[in-house]
């Protein structure tokens, strides 16, 4: 898999568990696993532009 695909599904997937992360938080009444996910949502949208930008920069 190319690098620019294989960050790009590496991201979805650190967003989609940082999401899972924040809603368990907010039903458990757990602010640090809620806080802990939004940390992750953004990790993970940040390693899917980068993964973005190396598909247009073709590396």
């Amino acid at each position: 898999m190319k690098p620019g695909i294989q960050d790009e599904v590496e991201g979805t997937l650190h967003k989609l568990k940082g999401k899972v992360k924040e809603k368990v938080g907010e039903v458990t009444n757990d602010p640090d696993l809620e806080d802990e996910g939004q940390a992750e949502e953004i990790a993970g949208k940040v390693q899917e532009k980068v993964g973005q930008v190396k598909k247009v920069l073709g590396k």
